[in-house]
């Protein structure tokens, strides 16, 4: 329906999310982010091999949350704000798939947060980052102190945050925060294109590999590859690893089952 906050498409293996509040340019409020948990826990029931998220319209991927619905909130009320926002982007961090954030527009305060949420970001020619929260005497509180910093280091994150500067699509791709930028008439193809890619290969072995990224960057190195060794011993019991070898060796294009 045209009414709904957060749109949910299937194409084969690959669910697209869109945030559907275009007249607002797709601002989070309570009901938008309440909106995109209900979606995450149907696509967790029923897992893709590859998602994608992007924003109504041309303008914006997330213009922010919205700052209306924040103006007169207490401090209670702001803090149970920033744990919903969290809350929810930590579900799309953890989902058992690949995200692809597809940058169309501006995407600016909890919509960089959102992209940071993501793996990875494609970007239109026309995307704009930022993190302006300290231009509204605030902090990104959906996670961007500490996401940001981990995705571009974190002096370019001290800078980012405490001039709330916003960059270019071509910045964002200089400092590592957007893996790719493309003309925005060919944004949601090339999205696709690596989405349709990744689920091409060995479902089991992407979210494995997707399970160990996440929790290794928590342990220190010893400990990180002591998870990856275990991972990687483990997927010696899937019909997959037998597929996937059998089929390279005898050059054929191998056929997942996600077992």
């Amino acid at each position: 329906m045209s009414d709904e906050r957060v749109l949910l498409q299937r194409d084969g293996d690959v669910a697209t999310l869109t945030i559907n509040r275009e007249q607002a340019l797709n601002a989070l409020d309570r009901e938008t982010l309440e909106a995109l948990s209900d979606v995450l826990t149907r696509l967790a029931g029923d897992l893709p091999l590859a998602a994608v998220i992007t924003g109504a319209g041309k303008r914006a991927f997330v213009a922010g949350a919205d700052i209306a619905a924040m103006r007169e909130m207490s401090v209670q009320e702001a803090t149970d704000f920033a744990r919903l926002g969290q809350g929810v982007f930590a579900a799309i961090e953890q989902l058992a798939c690949p995200v692809i954030a597809a940058v169309n527009g501006f995407a600016l305060g909890g919509g960089t947060e959102l992209a940071l949420a993501c793996d990875f970001i494609y970007a239109s020619d026309r995307a704009r980052f930022g993190q302006p929260e300290v231009k509204l005497g605030i902090i990104p509180g959906f996670g961007g102190t500490q996401r940001l910093s981990r995705r571009v280091g974190p002096g370019m994150a001290r800078e980012l945050i405490y001039s709330g500067r916003m960059i270019d699509a071509a910045e964002a791709l200089r400092i590592g925060l957007a893996n790719r930028v493309v003309p925005a008439a060919e944004l949601l193809d090339a999205v696709a294109s690596t989405a349709r890619e990744i689920a091409a290969v060995g479902p089991g072995a992407v979210a494995a590999s997707k399970r160990v990224i996440l929790a290794g960057a928590d342990l220190s190195l010893a400990e990180a590859i002591e998870l990856e060794a275990r991972a990687f011993g483990e997927c010696f019991a899937w019909n997959d690893q037998r597929e996937g070898m059998a089929a390279f060796l005898d050059k054929r294009e191998p056929k997942f089952t996600r077992s």
